[in-house]
């Protein structure tokens, strides 16, 4: 176990803990984190493993050196059910939305019984947002557990979108909203040159929430939005934002109590008898 990790926090990756090693990390752990993305085309300009930049990046700044929580990081969940909006489109690998719930039950619940009942998941692709809570229900169900999901997208509001990008719509699919937050952890791996602006279909005029699942939007290749708004400075405030926000959410979870072990009878132990019914 490193010294410096269990003295000063921050996070440990998983995948380099010798299995001798793994009840002192568990002794000394104070969350697990899973970063869960997807291999899907997000336009010419975006690379097929954006969203997972994006889960692995974030979920690399769930917990910092220094004083607060550590945290064991796991490999990342890269494949995901993704819409049929980006199923046709080049580079696009979609796992059936069943087999994606059960999957991710089982790393859930493997994570959990390995000895980290705390489970931060750190989503970068909004598809899992579904798969991931359904998977999330079943195993605290089993296993006394308290499971956080956090999507990267929402840390940051649409009105500070709107302050860094203008007037235009820029949290779509491949938008510059998403471009630049790419551009904030791999710069190297975007061509902002490649594509040219596809304004998106605005949304509905209504203030209140609604999930709206159509077959195809128009206009649409695979992504849509302004991606000559983004920029490497808009994705570095996105990175420092989001991350903040995120360790904030993990301070307050991990200060706060653990539930209760699960049980199979969802009734008290003892019910007072009912009253014998009158004759008619």
């Amino acid at each position: 176990m490193s010294a410096r990790w269990a003295d000063g926090g921050g996070l440990l990756p998983a995948a380099g803990i010798p299995g001798g090693e793994l009840a002192d990390v568990v002794a000394a752990a104070d969350f697990a984190v899973l970063p869960v993305g997807a291999v899907e085309w997000h336009g010419p300009h975006l690379p097929l493993g954006a969203d997972l930049i994006l889960a692995e990046g974030f979920g690399a700044e769930s917990a910092t050196p220094g004083p607060g929580p550590r945290g064991v990081l796991f490999p990342a969940v890269a494949y995901a059910a993704c819409p049929g909006q980006t199923r046709p489109w080049p580079g696009t690998v979609a796992i059936r939305p069943e087999i994606a719930v059960g999957y991710l039950a089982d790393v859930i619940e493997g994570i959990v019984a390995a000895g980290f009942p705390r489970l931060l998941v750190v989503n970068g692709h909004d598809a899992n947002m579904s798969t991931v809570r359904a998977a999330m229900e079943w195993v605290s169900g089993r296993r006394t557990a308290s499971l956080l999901l956090v999507n990267w997208f929402q840390l940051v509001t649409p009105a500070e979108t709107g302050e860094l990008y203008g007037d235009v719509i820029a949290r779509g699919h491949g938008g510059a909203y998403e471009t630049s937050g790419v551009l904030g952890f791999a710069p190297e791996t975007v061509r902002l040159d490649a594509a040219a602006d596809l304004p998106p279909r605005p949304k509905l005029p209504v203030t209140h929430p609604y999930v709206l699942v159509e077959s195809r939007p128009d206009p649409w290749q695979g992504w849509s939005g302004h991606v000559s708004r983004a920029t490497e400075e808009a994705g570095r405030t996105i990175r420092a934002t989001a991350g903040e926000r995120l360790r904030e959410i993990v301070a307050a979870w991990v200060a706060a109590p653990m539930p209760a072990p699960p049980t199979a009878d969802p009734l008290p132990d003892s019910l007072p008898d009912p009253s014998p019914e009158e004759d008619a």
